[in-house]
């Protein structure tokens, strides 16, 4: 049964990533369960991992989150 609190902190967490700039091309996504939010997707740079998760870390709501990002650098043409 999915907790309609962890529906609320799943849409609050995506809007406010999306508000600092965590739209495409990163596709992070957001799972909620008991308070607990994994990220997960692909980020470009180390830095926006850390700033993803600090960016949520203390929302109302959030008990943990659990990282599991994975880095994908740009693919450099030639």
């Amino acid at each position: 049964m999915h907790d309609p609190k962890d529906s609320r902190i799943t849409q609050t967490v995506t809007n406010k990533l999306a508000s600092r700039g965590f739209a495409a091309p990163c596709r992070l996504t957001v799972q909620t369960s008991n308070g607990q939010v994994t990220l997960s997707g692909a980020v470009q740079y180390a830095h926006q991992k850390s700033a993803a998760v600090s960016a949520i870390s203390g929302m109302a709501g959030v008990r943990r989150v659990i990282d599991q990002m994975t880095l994908k650098p740009a693919v450099k043409r030639t």
